[in-house]
């Protein structure tokens, strides 16, 4: 409580105080220099603790025909409680193991990012959801230790929901801030910060919600939510990085100024996901459009005051992913969602492997993502979306690490990605990004 009342007094305090080019933003001791150290090199481990259809379709196959079943309180909602702990124990049990993340560690990565419901932390009366993620959580927080990586910790969805998308535990409605949804948001962030309060070594980050849809929720009233759990995570913890998403609003015109070293609060990290293929105009970009956009991003991370993280982007410059619009619903790509219209073939995309995707598409991928490794490492860093995926293999960084399609080490280029956006600046034509040895 003290914690909150010192910031909202200091917000306010500095709310006047011109805001230039980013400095360090914290004087502190971390376990992981955000500062100028290796920056953040990471991965998701998504699909673990929160179920996502696309991920993991075969969970929900049994519901493929009938749609009555989308996403993680449907599932637990159908099944009861005890069927649905028995599965999803065996799945949390299985999906991610400590080769993971050694695997990971080898991949030259320093960073995993796990997403966690607010059900495992404070469930609700009421909520069909199950527990029995924490014990499991508490061995992945080991394994990351043994591995030598730094774990953020998301909650990646809240009570009412806070984006209406099938990852926020519930596809519907977005009834965040509705009832007292906000303070029991706060509860499981509390629960978070407390429980690994005292192992900093390895959990050096806590990110307060992820993806809350700015055009559908009070934007001030997520600001202050934004304090309020600064504050709470500081009532457990003066160091650890408080990781906020920019709810899709402008990371710099909007959030520059908020939050950062001089409004009096210490290690804040804005989190911002780039992804290129959710709307029409996208997906509908050239494999060169793709590798302008991301290369573009590369001064505006680096305008923003505080850590600027690109904590989710991926190898996909199409949405062919089955069921990753929503389980039952098809893709912009090849015009099979409602109200899309025809872009190309989603053949090997829909479901596969990377060694199965044509040469085409494997140099779509390996240019696309070495020109975001670039981009993003321009401020604090990225975390890759995401570790594994039963059947995308756009998306699937363990495959693609396995198949040469993300660079090792990380380092390595083969596209001649500077040549070709030289060239793009002088002659304002779009080359072919895709000279890849």
């Amino acid at each position: 409580m003290l914690a909150r009342t010192f910031l909202e007094t200091t917000a306010s305090a500095f709310a006047l105080i011109a805001i230039g080019s980013a400095a360090p933003v914290s004087k502190r001791a971390l376990s992981f220099d955000y500062n100028s150290g290796p920056g953040v090199k990471g991965v998701n481990l998504g699909g673990w603790f929160v179920l996502e259809p696309w991920i993991t379709p075969s969970i929900f196959s049994e519901w493929a025909d009938s749609n009555t079943v989308v996403d993680e309180y449907t599932y637990t909602q159908t099944l009861g409680k005890d069927e649905a702990s028995s599965r999803l124990t065996n799945h949390w049990q299985t999906w991610i193991t400590q080769d993971d993340f050694n695997q990971i560690a080898a991949a030259g990565l320093n960073h995993v990012r796990i997403p966690i419901g607010y059900w495992a932390l404070a469930p609700l009366d009421g909520d069909p959801y199950v527990q029995g993620q924490l014990p499991i959580l508490d061995q992945a927080i080991g394994w990351a230790r043994s591995a030598g990586l730094k774990v953020l910790l998301d909650l990646h969805g809240a009570p009412g929901s806070q984006n209406g998308f099938d990852n926020s535990g519930r596809y519907g409605p977005v009834q965040w801030q509705q009832g007292d949804t906000v303070e029991q948001t706060l509860n499981a962030i509390r629960a978070l910060a407390e429980r690994y309060a005292s192992q900093t070594d390895v959990v050096t980050a806590i990110q307060l919600l992820n993806e809350p849809l700015g055009p559908a929720i009070d934007l001030s009233n997520l600001k202050q939510f934004y304090y309020n759990g600064w504050g709470t995570i500081r009532d457990s913890n003066a160091d650890t990085v408080v990781t906020i998403h920019d709810a899709f609003q402008d990371i710099d015109s909007y959030w520059n100024g908020f939050m950062n070293y001089e409004a009096g609060v210490n290690d804040v990290m804005l989190d911002t996901h780039q992804y290129q293929i959710f709307d029409q105009g996208q997906v509908s970009q050239s494999p060169s459009e793709h590798v302008a956009s991301a290369c573009g991003l590369s001064g505006k991370l680096a305008s923003t005051d505080k850590w600027t993280i690109v904590g989710e982007w991926t190898g996909a410059q199409t949405d062919c992913a089955k069921w990753l619009n929503g389980l039952g619903k098809g893709a912009r790509y090849d015009g099979t969602l409602s109200g899309s219209s025809y872009v190309g073939s989603c053949d090997g995309k829909y479901t596969g492997t990377v060694a199965d995707l044509s040469s085409d598409d494997k140099k779509n991928i390996r240019s696309f993502v070495e020109a975001q490794l670039d981009a993003y490492q321009s401020h604090t860093g990225w975390i890759f979306w995401a570790w594994k995926t039963e059947s995308a293999p756009e998306w699937h960084m363990q495959d693609l690490l396995a198949n040469g399609l993300f660079p090792q080490p990380l380092s390595d280029r083969q596209c001649k990605l500077s040549t070709v956006l030289s060239a793009q600046r002088f002659t304002n034509e779009m080359q072919d990004p895709n000279q890849c040895s």
